[in-house]
């Protein structure tokens, strides 16, 4: 009769090891992010004070002090409240169309077809192309920064969720419709959860798209009802040559998207993908 032996805790001469501090810190990804943006000031500020010249690349320091101040007068806090109130809008639009669009492709050959054709036609363009034609449709407006911004966020965001709906598994298909699913049912109980990692990267990246269109709009007519967004803001401050200011609302806008990708993507991210075990 064969006995089963146990190996002793030995007997694969493993070592445990306390991190020290240092290693503690570098396995915190906070402190990680902080330290390249520490890094990262640093360069600012010695590349600043090498130039010599605020009027052409102020230091990190005389940007820090005219953010202040701009946040304090309320000015830059307006700005910025007008251009996410703009951009939330636009990209709420932007992701129901895509998600209809996505979701009538899926169900049916012809209109995967269409969407598919359209997509490729439409993606390519950039959206600042659409000025001309949303000034003449829309007027110099809020409306024509929506136009715009809606462009900019519907096709990448409906490439992404086709092509997430697309490589859901067969098993998982069959499943819904074992249980009889069929239409938005469907899609809604079986595609978007099994496609919710290309979901979730398609919204970062109609993000990125939308933030850098809404921007370039603003600087050409940002203005609607005598006020406009962080975009209008950095281009009045570049004609007075203020440029601290002016560095200070690329700054707002960095710190932005910053908070935005870890505060709220990332959080969305560990919470459904990384806990559903949908990372590869």
């Amino acid at each position: 009769m064969l006995q089963r032996e146990h190996a002793r805790p030995d007997a694969f001469d493993i070592v445990e090891r306390k991190l020290g501090a240092v290693e503690r810190l570098y396995q915190s990804r906070l402190m990680r992010t902080l330290f390249v943006l520490l890094t990262l000031a640093i360069a600012w500020e010695a590349y600043g004070r090498y130039l010599d010249n605020s009027l052409l690349f102020p230091t990190f320091g005389e940007t820090l002090t005219s953010l202040s101040q701009e946040i304090a007068s309320g000015e830059l806090l307006a700005r910025v409240g007008t251009s996410l109130r703009i951009l939330l809008t636009g990209y709420a639009i932007g992701f129901v169309i895509a998600i209809l669009l996505t979701g009538i492709a899926m169900n049916s050959l012809l209109a995967r077809d269409y969407l598919t054709t359209i997509t490729a036609m439409l993606n390519p363009l950039p959206a600042i192309a659409l000025l001309p034609l949303a000034l003449i449709w829309f007027g110099l407006g809020t409306n024509s920064v929506l136009f715009v911004l809606v462009h900019s966020v519907l096709w990448p965001l409906a490439l992404n969720l086709q092509a997430g709906f697309e490589s859901v598994s067969p098993v998982m298909r069959m499943v819904g419709r074992n249980y009889g699913l069929k239409g938005w049912r469907y899609t809604l109980r079986i595609l978007i959860p099994a496609a919710f990692p290309s979901i979730l990267s398609g919204l970062r990246i109609a993000w990125a798209f939308a933030w850098r269109t809404l921007l370039a709009a603003e600087l050409v007519f940002g203005v609607s009802s005598g006020s406009g967004g962080i975009g209008w803001f950095i281009y009045q401050r570049k004609n007075q040559l203020d440029m601290p200011a002016v560095f200070s609302g690329l700054l707002a806008v960095v710190l932005i998207g910053l908070v935005i990708d870890n505060l709220v993507f990332r959080t969305i991210e560990a919470r459904t993908v990384r806990r559903w075990g949908l990372q590869s």
